[in-house]
Formats: structure tokens, C-alpha cells, sequence
């Protein structure tokens, strides 16, 4: 299967809220043709710039662009449906679980449940469902990481992994190494890039491992020092290309710059170059 270079568009949220569909065209002159969408407050409105999804097609389709998934939250049985039906008419391929937090192994099984009836409901449609990781999900429950008793406790036709690689990393984990332990069960990565100075890499190492992590403690580790543009840094991206182009399961690699220094264009231009090099090597 081939893999194919796409964008999250949170990367550009504050470009997005000063004007929409400038920063697509901007976007879409940049090269970039596969969008993953994100809606963060679904339980005001399952909308994008106040659009019906079809309409917001007809825009897509006018600059060449095409939406391939769409991250939800916060997910409810009533708001699953609805975005169901929204990425359906926009022709989207699937519905993403951005983030979540746990606090011990019992909230990690009942969520895997939640996520196995939403899968369900996706895959009835034909749709496909994805959990994204953060770093959380390598905090160990009973000595095992949180995202591999998630894996291990959903359907693997149901739940599909969004691999955060530089997560991965910072969850103290080789990428690499993890990707090859998925394998079939990643269908989308979300690639960044990690300066040379960012000190502990693994977070573990600056943190309790048996804290709870919440939001607020994750916010510490998600700082724009933290962050630069896939190519910059000391990630091991080509590899990373490779071992997903091996496994043969994943259709798309996304930039996903979850935070800057620079203009946030800008970012995802100098990101969609070095990308673009190393998928072609």
C-alpha cells in the first residue's frame, strides 16, 4: 500500500481562525492534498466554519483538497452519530479519538469498551474508527502500557491506531520498535519532529510513572521548545517511513506540528518539503 503524505489541520488552528479558507488555499499551494479535520467542541455544533458537510465538500473539491478523517471530541453515544454523518456526506474515511487520560487499569477497560460500540457504529457505515496516542498511554498499568491494554481489549476490525510516533518517543518508547509490535492495527501516522535539545526525551524520566496524568500535567510537556518541523530535529523519521512502507498497512503519513516557534505556514511548508524527500527516497 502506498503512503501518502497528508495534513492535520490542527497544525494550522490560528491560521484556520483568522481565515479558513485562505489557509486552505495556502495550504493546498504548499502541496498538500489529504486533510485530516478536527472538531473540539462537537457538543456545540457538528460543523466546520458554521458548513454543512456537503458544502464544505464543494470547497474542498474546488482547491483539490480531500478530507480522509476527522478527529471528534468530545465523543458521545449522540455526537458519534452525528459525525458519522457529517464525515460521510464530506467523504471522509474515518473518525479519530484525539486524547484521552486515565488514572488507573480499570478506566483503560471500560474505555475500551466505549471505543469497541464506536468502532461498531463506524464500521456499519464504512468508516473507519481511530485512537490517537499521546505520551499517557505508555504510563504502565500492572506493568503493561496503557495503549497495549487498550489494543489488546478492542476489536482490531473495530479500532484502528493513529501512531503518534513523536509521542511514542516521548512516552519512552523506540517508534520504530512499537510500529513493528502494531503492525496491521496502524492505518494513520501523525509525524513531527523533536529538537536535539529537548531534555529528558522520555517524560517519564521527570515525572512519577504512578502520578495520574490529567491535562494539567500533560501541558508541561506540550511546549513549543518541544517541538520542530519534521527533518529539523533528531527523530528518526526516515526509519520510521520505512518500517511503515515494510509493514504495508498504513495508507497515510501526517504532519501533525502540534506546536511551533515559527509561523504556523510556515512550519508546515518546511515539514511538507523534508517529507516529501524522504517518502521519494
Amino acid at each position: 500500500m502506498t503512503l501518502s503524505m497528508g495534513l492535520q489541520l490542527f497544525s494550522v488552528r490560528d491560521e484556520l481562525a483568522k481565515d479558513y479558507f485562505s489557509t486552505l488555499k495556502r495550504i493546498a499551494s504548499i502541496g498538500y492534498k489529504n486533510l485530516e479535520f478536527f472538531i473540539h467542541d462537537a457538543d456545540k455544533e457538528m460543523k466546520i466554519e458554521g458548513l454543512v458537510a456537503k458544502d464544505l465538500k464543494n470547497r474542498l473539491d474546488e482547491l483539490g483538497l480531500k478530507a480522509i478523517s476527522m478527529h471528534v471530541s468530545p465523543l458521545t453515544d449522540e455526537i458519534i452519530e452525528e459525525a458519522i454523518a457529517y464525515n460521510l456526506e464530506l467523504g471522509s474515511g474515518g473518525i479519530g479519538c484525539s486524547i484521552a487520560f486515565f488514572s488507573n487499569k480499570q478506566e483503560v477497560l471500560e474505555f475500551s469498551k466505549t471505543l469497541n460500540k464506536y468502532g461498531q457504529m463506524c464500521k456499519e457505515k464504512g468508516l473507519d474508527f481511530y485512537y490517537h496516542n499521546h505520551f499517557q498511554e505508555f504510563q504502565k498499568f500492572d506493568g503493561e502500557h496503557v495503549l497495549d491494554i487498550l489494543l489488546e481489549n478492542t476489536d482490531p476490525e473495530l479500532v484502528k491506531l493513529e501512531f503518534d510516533a513523536y509521542w511514542t518517543l516521548r512516552g519512552g518508547v523506540d517508534p520504530v520498535d512499537y510500529l513493528k509490535k502494531v503492525k496491521e492495527r496502524c492505518k494513520i501516522i501523525h509525524q513531527k519532529d523533536m529538537p536535539s535539545s529537548t531534555n529528558p526525551v522520555n517524560v517519564f524520566e521527570s515525572i512519577d510513572e504512578n502520578a495520574v496524568i490529567d491535562f494539567d500535567a500533560f501541558i508541561p510537556f506540550s511546549q513549543p521548545e518541544y517541538f520542530t518541523e519534521i527533518g529539523d530535529g533528531m527523530m528518526e523519521v526516515s526509519e520510521i517511513i520505512k518500517t511503515a512502507k515494510e509493514i504495508g498497512s498504513a495508507e497515510y503519513i501526517l504532519v501533525e506540528q502540534d506546536l511551533t516557534t515559527r509561523n504556523q505556514l510556515e512550519s508546515i511548508e518546511i515539514s511538507y518539503k523534508n517529507l516529501k524527500k524522504m517518502l521519494n527516497e
